[in-house]
């Protein structure tokens, strides 16, 4: 990588792979998940998941670039951290909390990413790429407030006393 378009290509790929990747692993959470509220939020988040993608699409074609061709490692050690957690744990309260904790690491890291994107599409001059990274941006960072609540309104005390 030598220029500022082949970083944001980099990017842009990096995104994808991991919007990709979680989308493919949301299912696999969400049927482990026992509270309503926690179910409905990963619903809803998956519908938005799936505009993200389309948002990279349309970002990617702009910009003349394929959003394929680059693995998350990120997003995927992430995915692999949680699946293995939840392989030692039974249903319930406390795999719900591991859940939310697990899904607020990957929301985290897609908030810095998402942010980091949408500066450097700023800095470029590719002010509608940065409107669009900046709609998902806030969507990843509303996901990550919902967990939180649901978590804090429930979730977590209910598995301490479990």
């Amino acid at each position: 990588m030598k220029t500022m378009e082949e970083f944001m290509e980099h990017t842009i790929q990096d995104l994808y792979s991991a919007e990709q990747q979680a989308l493919e692993a949301m299912p696999q959470l969400a049927q482990r998940v026992q509270n309503e509220q926690l179910r409905q939020a990963f619903e809803t988040h998956q519908r938005e998941t799936e505009q993200q993608v389309q948002r990279l699409e349309q970002i990617a074609q702009q910009m003349g670039i394929d959003p394929e061709g680059e693995t998350c490692m990120a997003m995927q050690g992430l995915i692999e951290e949680a699946q293995d957690l939840l392989s030692q744990l039974e249903d319930g309260q406390l795999a719900d909390a591991a859940i939310i904790g697990a899904a607020q690491k990957m929301e985290h890291y897609e908030i810095a990413a998402y942010g980091t994107a949408r500066t450097l599409a700023q800095q470029a001059g590719q002010n509608q790429a940065a409107d669009l990274f900046e709609q998902t941006l806030k969507e990843e960072k509303s996901t990550d407030e919902k967990l939180t609540m649901i978590a804090t309104q429930g979730v977590n005390q209910q598995a301490a006393q479990s």
